[in-house]
């Protein structure tokens, strides 16, 4: 029983983990350099084209990357630093502590491929933090908020997503679709605690332009979580026949817009 219990419970994680999306994000978007800050791998619901922001199940960690990229490019593997915040293998998510040494733009980037029955599924998530010595005083030179990473589905920012930002600011994005502008592809900006419309909600979601760009200005602060997906229903491989893609970007609107001096 104990072993049939354990192989349940491996079944439905792998189901999880193939009809839900993942994303990823942090305790806050500005802290003092050589102060931790905390980087979550979330997982939460695919099954209603990712309507709202809560969490359901929790991503199994070994197919996944789950890395930061520090101002001058430099990668380092959150893996090994990641612990597990719940009590089941179902239950909480992952939590990883990074400690930024020099001032700048932290990019936190995170993928996963994964196969159940014969849907692949290819996620990928990003989030942002700013690191500074003075935190009253954050300057607005810092790039790299607009690097692609060559995700089969990406999300990328043409807006700073920390200096500025608050409500008001607007949060402008791009989709690339392998390595293409994602045309007419459907991108939700969703606040936490919000459920989306069925259907299109004009509120929270745009379609993408020509080039791929879509916009979206929040008007209070909240943690808002930016989601693209796409299905490939006769996109087929080794061991499946149909592909659904997700990306996501989860930014951080503080209530007061960041200062920069």
């Amino acid at each position: 029983m104990i072993r049939f219990g354990f192989a349940v419970f491996a079944v439905l994680n792998v189901t999880v983990a193939s009809a839900h999306d993942t994303w990823v994000q942090t305790n806050g978007n500005i802290v003092r350099t050589r102060d931790a800050v905390y980087v979550d791998l979330m997982l939460g619901n695919h099954g209603n084209d990712h309507r709202d922001f809560k969490q359901a199940g929790k991503v199994q960690l070994d197919p996944c990357t789950l890395d930061v990229i520090d101002p001058s490019g430099k990668t380092y593997d959150l893996k090994p630093a990641a612990i597990d915040t719940g009590y089941t293998p179902s239950e909480g998510h992952w939590s990883a502590k990074f400690v930024p040494t020099v001032p700048g733009l932290y990019t936190v980037s995170h993928k996963v491929e994964s196969k159940y029955l014969t849907t692949r599924s290819i996620k990928s998530g990003k989030c942002y933090f700013v690191a500074d010595e003075n935190l009253d005083k954050v300057p607005a030179a810092t790039v790299g908020f607009d690097r692609r990473l060559g995700h089969a589905l990406e999300l990328t920012l043409e807006s700073h997503p920390v200096t500025p930002m608050g409500p008001g600011q607007a949060i402008k994005v791009r989709v690339f679709y392998k390595d293409h502008p994602a045309v007419g592809f459907r991108v939700s900006f969703i606040p936490r605690g919000v459920t989306l419309a069925e259907g299109f909600d004009e509120k929270f979601e745009r379609t993408t332009d020509d080039e791929g760009r879509a916009s979206f200005t929040p008007l209070e602060g909240n943690y808002y979580l930016i989601a693209a997906h796409r299905e490939e229903p006769k996109e087929s491989g080794d061991g499946f026949d149909k592909t659904k893609y997700c990306a996501t970007i989860c930014i951080h609107v503080p209530e007061m817009c960041a200062c920069c001096h």
